[in-house]
Parts: structure tokens; C-alpha cells; sequence
């Protein structure tokens, strides 16, 4: 079975097993690790103490990302005529009806 490779080894010599650590040192930790090529994710688990089984404590939200999501948001109209015009105008990336043929 293989093992792990030595920037992982490196990595992990610098963290304290079973330690918690407080938020903004667990964040400047996870940067300082940091050894792959690509961006790397963190998933985050918080317990928040509540049943969601009652309606009052249901946590839901939304998070704004600084740089959006990266994908480019691209309109399509389905529209003939006037009103295929006036979306064309107001800047829809695809316009018009596909009859069959």
C-alpha cells in the first residue's frame, strides 16, 4: 500500500494532532500548508446546537464570493419579433425560436 509523499509528511509535521485551534489560526495554518498546484478547497463543519426538526431553528443562508463563481452568467430569450428585438437590446446573449424542421 503507498504511503503519503513527503510534502504531505512536511505538512502534517507542522500541525498538532488533536489540537483545536482557534479560526484565524486554523485558516493561516491551512495557507501555510498549502502544497499542491491547483486551488485547493476546505470544507468546514460547525455545530450549531440546533433541532431542525423545529421550524424556529432552521439555519439556512447565502454567501456572496468575493470573485463570484467564475462561471459567466449567459442569457437566452425565446422570443419572436418585437419582443425578440427588444431582448436583443437589452443584451441577451441568445435570442430567437428554433422552428422544426
Amino acid at each position: 500500500m503507498r504511503g503519503h509523499g513527503k510534502k504531505y509528511r512536511a505538512a502534517v509535521a507542522t500541525l498538532e494532532p488533536r489540537k483545536l485551534y482557534p479560526p484565524r489560526e486554523a485558516v493561516e495554518k491551512v495557507k501555510a500548508t498549502g502544497y499542491a498546484t491547483f486551488d485547493e478547497s476546505v470544507d468546514v463543519a460547525v455545530r450549531l446546537g440546533v433541532d431542525p426538526k423545529h421550524a424556529d431553528q432552521i439555519v439556512r443562508g447565502t454567501v456572496s464570493l468575493p470573485n463570484g463563481t467564475g462561471k459567466r452568467i449567459r442569457v437566452l430569450v425565446i422570443a419572436q419579433g418585437d419582443r425578440a428585438k427588444e431582448a436583443e437590446a437589452a443584451g441577451a446573449d441568445f435570442v430567437g425560436v428554433s422552428t422544426p424542421t
